[in-house]
């Protein structure tokens, strides 16, 4: 199969352990996954993907905290 940035999250060697996509010609932070109906997956050879996830994780914490609080 011909790679296009339309189907490369397809192409499972583009994933680390059949888990993590992992390709550094697709420019896109968010994917995919290669079932599309489950949803989307982070491009980790793309630096901008661990600062998304970062924010992911922070707002998640600052939720907890803040229902803890009350």
């Amino acid at each position: 199969m011909k790679q296009t940035p339309d189907n490369r999250h397809k192409d499972p060697k583009n994933y680390k352990w059949k888990v993590f996509y992992f390709n550094k010609e697709d420019d896109r932070i968010f994917v995919p996954k290669s079932i599309e109906w489950m949803g989307i997956t982070l491009n980790f050879a793309n630096p901008k993907s661990y600062l998304a996830l970062l924010a992911m994780i922070a707002f998640f914490v600052f939720i907890i905290l803040m229902i803890e609080t009350n």
